[in-house]
């Protein structure tokens, strides 16, 4: 059986996406979170649109 990426439900903060990358990649999310913010820090809104394409394109997980 092979993993698929969802949004997570159990880890999610605002959207689920880095949540549910850490549970793909078995990664703590927390940590995601805070490269995320510091690549936020450096490229300003690049960082959010990412985000939000990310959350678009990703499909959340129904359990």
């Amino acid at each position: 059986m092979h993993k698929r990426l969802y949004r997570s439900d159990n880890n999610r903060v605002w959207l689920g996406v880095l949540g549910g990358l850490g549970e793909y990649l078995n990664v703590d999310p927390t940590l995601l979170r805070v490269i995320f913010v510091i690549f936020g820090v450096f490229t300003n809104i690049v960082a959010l649109i990412i985000y939000l394409l990310c959350a678009w394109i990703m499909p959340r997980r129904f359990n």
